[in-house]
Formats: C-alpha cells, structure tokens, sequence
C-alpha cells in the first residue's frame, strides 16, 4: 500500500473546511449561552413591578440592596477560598521541587593558579601576588657516607641494642 503526499493545496483546502466548522460550532455556542441565560433571568429574576407608591418602590430597592450584598458576600468567601486554595498549590509546588531537588551541574575541573584563587577570593580589588614556594624552607640533603669502622663494628652495635632490651624489660 504506498502512501502518497497531500498536496499543499488540499491540505489548505481541509484546513479551511475544518476551521469553517469550527466557527460555526463557537457561533452556535454563543447562542446557546444567550438562550441558557435568558431562560435563567426569566425563571429566577421576574420583571420588576413600576406600578405602586414610592414607598413599595424603596421597599424593593432595599430587597435588591440585601440580595446584593449576600451575593457579594458570597462572592468573597469563594475568592477568599480560591486564593488560599492558590497559595496552597504554590507552597505544594515549591515543596515538590525541593524534593526533588535542582539538578546541579556536573563540575569542570579547573586549573588555577595561587594567585588566581586569591584574586577570586578577595575580589578584583585586591592585587596579591604570592610565592608560595619562597616560604617553604630550603632543605639541603645530607649524603651519609659510612666507613668501614662501622662496618666492621656489628658486634658492638647489637650488644647496644641488647642493653637497650633489658632496659625495657628490667622497668
């Protein structure tokens, strides 16, 4: 079965018929919500009554005045509530991240000199310059030559150490 390429001009073609179809559906949705809210506003809110004195007019002024105010209030709380429930995601999400922890990048070895670290260190202000090999004490190597007297000489070198031996063994 070989598939063959859509043509860029068909594929225009679909793109606009599916586009067309969906604005069709949001116009429809549109008049839905319309229809659905003012069915809502002729079952809950009905026409309010000119006829009648002043009195009965500030009477339903005051009724409105309530009913407005409890759906403020109301209105409040469910802020109120959305928002702690916001900071709550936002804490959950800053917890989640410390337990999974940041990623750290893996370090690069880098060469760098005495003075470099100082510099970094103390920041660029501070010019130091340092030997550090010019503290270091000069040590000269001693060359142990040997005689042959010692050589010769073991006997008296392990009777030492025998004295040596009973010093420790005597105490």
């Amino acid at each position: 079965m070989s598939e063959k390429k859509m043509t860029s001009s068909r594929r225009h073609h679909l793109k606009s018929l599916i586009l067309q179809i969906a604005l069709n559906w949001i116009e429809e949705e549109k008049k839905e919500k319309v229809a659905t809210k003012e069915a809502y506003m002729r079952d809950n809110c009905p026409a309010p009554e000119m006829s009648g004195d002043q009195a009965a007019l500030m009477e339903v002024c005051k009724k409105l005045q309530a009913l407005i105010d409890k759906v403020d209030e109301e209105r409040y709380d469910a802020e109120a509530k959305v928002q702690k429930a916001d900071k709550e995601i936002e804490d959950l999400k800053i917890k989640v991240v410390d337990l999974r922890g940041v990623k750290k990048p893996a370090l690069k070895k880098v060469r760098m000199s005495a003075d470099s670290m100082l510099q970094a260190l103390l920041g660029s202000k501070h010019k130091v310059t340092m030997d550090l090999r010019s503290n270091l004490k000069q040590v000269k190597k001693e060359v142990k030559e040997e005689t042959t007297d010692t050589v010769g000489d073991w006997r008296k070198n392990i009777e030492d150490k025998a004295d040596r031996k009973k010093m420790f063994e005597t105490s």
